[in-house]
């Protein structure tokens, strides 16, 4: 039998260039990740995760362009989602991100094999049921940069390990029953680039501490826990924060002796125990939202900037605040 050239070609791509294109995932990832559809129940979301196909097409995972191992697994909005974070997935040894978001049926603590994940960038493990602390493993993630552990049932005390992370630039704990202080430590972090600090929704308490006056974050959201004394290291003309929110509390400080970022964009200190009166500074701002309500606050309203395109709510349950957009002062 004559053998054409062009049937030649076909064989040779059929034969040798075909299996290379259908199978980039690698051999030990893809056993791994079957494990873990299985710990999780084999729920719809994973449905796509089929032994027969290339794990690198499958729904919820990244791979990596040239070595095809997994670089991230996303598993999120899935109420049927059932059990605890497999140990499997510290047996993913390239993966940088993880996360597991919008699961409500996801319970137990914050599985100790994360730590084996020594190339991790991106932790969030929000919006779940998980519980029990925040564990002093995660300091281990050398490589992390976003840590998100919000909206969940955590507890216990902030591990002031987390302080030594070097390349650390979001922290979310907010929306936890997280209690104790704020880490002295934390005004230590070695990333310059800490730019998210939300430990809002808690039961935090104390004061905070002084060794946040090294720190320039650019969001800082503490509202909502038990905190209390003067939280003043956290403002000062040289940061670049831009937006401070300290609400609900029980701070007691003078607001008139505070100095305020050029570039502070939104200030909320509603329901605390501030006292002093609104300084001058404020006008400077480009304010697009400010709520000092509900505070012992006294003296006029000073007249500049965006200070009077608040409405009165901004100003209002004041020991004796005056002036526009309140009543004139007498």
């Amino acid at each position: 039998m004559k053998i054409y050239p062009a049937f030649l070609s076909f064989l040779f791509i059929t034969i040798f260039i075909s299996p290379s294109v259908s199978g980039h995932c690698n051999a030990q990832d893809k056993k791994v990740l079957l494990k873990i559809k299985k710990a999780l129940g084999n729920p719809y979301l994973l449905a796509s995760w089929d032994p027969k196909t290339d794990c690198c097409g499958w729904y919820c995972l990244e791979c990596h362009p040239n070595t095809h191992r997994v670089v991230s697994l996303t598993l999120f909005s899935d109420d049927r989602l059932t059990g605890q974070i497999p140990p499997e997935v510290g047996d993913l040894p390239y993966l940088e991100t993880l996360l597991f978001r919008h699961l409500p049926n996801l319970n137990g603590t914050i599985q100790p094999a994360i730590a084996k994940l020594k190339n991790l960038k991106t932790l969030r493990l929000s919006w779940t049921n998980l519980s029990g602390p925040v564990p002093n493993f995660l300091s281990q993630l050398k490589n992390l940069t976003y840590l998100d552990l919000s909206f969940n049932n955590l507890s216990g005390s902030i591990p002031s390990s987390l302080s030594t992370l070097p390349n650390l630039e979001a922290l979310h704990l907010d929306r936890n029953k997280l209690t104790g202080i704020i880490p002295e430590s934390f005004g230590m972090f070695p990333s310059k680039n800490l730019y998210l600090f939300i430990l809002s929704h808690n039961k935090l308490s104390g004061t905070i501490p002084a060794s946040l006056a090294n720190m320039d974050f650019n969001t800082i959201d503490l509202s909502r826990n038990l905190l209390e004394g003067d939280p003043s290291v956290l403002f000062g003309p040289n940061k670049t924060t831009f937006e401070i929110d300290l609400s609900r509390n029980m701070f007691q400080f003078d607001l008139s002796k505070v100095q305020f970022p050029k570039s502070l964009a939104r200030l909320d200190l509603n329901h605390n125990k501030i006292t002093g009166s609104i300084p001058a500074g404020l006008t400077d701002l480009e304010l697009q939202f400010m709520n000092v309500s509900y505070n012992r606050l006294c003296g006029q309203i000073p007249v500049g900037g965006r200070l009077q395109s608040f409405d009165y709510s901004t100003y209002f349950h004041n020991r004796c605040l005056c002036g526009a957009p309140l009543d004139t002062c007498k």
